[in-house]
């Protein structure tokens, strides 16, 4: 099953969506949240579509928001492509790389993003976001992980290098939290709608291509994620992991960084497509 949320900043509405159809949610919850997913929303929503009684909506010209309403915490995976590791100058990690993102650079996967003043190195990333859909703290085996995933998402971690890595004093944040830093969406999908495994993600720059991989390729897969995050942290209904990007980012230094006016384009197979104009 497939989740959106459409309107303007701040007042999205929750729907279902099935091929082009757009079900309202309303009748079952106000949003889609943390609490939503915790309380069996997906299996509600299924049963509701499946009886007719969600009314069917017009999406036609609506702003489509980010999939989830603002998430507890954004958490971040490094260098979790061994590409990605070499083009930035490192080695593939041993252990898990983790860093985190402020909630607030969640926004939708169409919405214009500002680069940030003063900025120089302003840089996509397309990646593999994990919601987590029950609460997951000290999980006793990587088994257990997908039980607590609700779904996943097309994200952008944008990123601006120079803050990241060069006047960062070690940690990575100032780079990762200006606003509007995790486009998100279009769509929060069911995880038996799609093979985690094996998506391909690719971005584009001005319609050049720019990454072109596979979740093949990643060094610490989904189930290995949630279940080494829950040994540190507990995981929240609604959270949001970025799993980490693939080769052919500007830091690599084959590319130039972002300006005023370039058109970012991104996609995974079955989570969909973004489009981000950059101001």
């Amino acid at each position: 099953m497939r989740f959106a949320r459409l309107g303007a900043l701040g007042e999205e509405r929750p729907v279902a969506v099935e091929d082009d159809t757009f079900y309202d949610l309303t009748p079952l919850t106000d949003d889609i949240t943390g609490a939503f997913l915790e309380s069996g929303g997906v299996h509600r929503a299924r049963a509701a579509r499946e009886a007719g009684e969600l009314p069917v909506i017009d999406g036609a010209g609506r702003r489509i928001g980010a999939p989830i309403a603002r998430p507890s915490a954004v958490y971040c995976v490094g260098m979790n492509y061994a590409a990605h590791a070499a083009e930035s100058g490192a080695r593939p990690p041993e252990n898990l790389v983790m860093f985190m993102k402020a909630p607030n650079t969640v926004v939708g996967p169409y919405d214009d993003v500002a680069i940030p003043s003063g900025s120089e190195k302003t840089d996509w990333e397309v990646e593999l976001g994990i919601v987590i859909g029950r609460r997951a703290s000290y999980l006793g085996s990587r088994d257990e992980a997908l039980e607590h995933v609700a779904g996943f998402v097309l994200a952008n971690d944008l990123s601006e290098r120079a803050w990241q890595l060069e006047t960062s004093g070690g940690q990575w944040g100032k780079g990762k939290s200006a606003p509007g830093f995790s486009p998100t969406g279009p769509w929060l999908v069911t995880p038996d709608e799609v093979d985690w495994s094996d998506l391909r993600l690719r971005s584009f720059v001005n319609g050049e291509p720019r990454q072109d991989s596979s979740t093949a390729d990643l060094i610490f897969d989904v189930p290995y994620i949630v279940w080494h995050l829950s040994q540190h942290l507990a995981l929240e209904p609604g959270d949001l992991i970025l799993t980490g990007t693939p080769e052919g980012v500007a830091l690599s230094g084959r590319f130039p960084y972002l300006r005023r006016g370039d058109v970012v384009e991104l996609s995974i197979d079955g989570l969909g497509a973004q489009r981000q104009v950059m101001v």
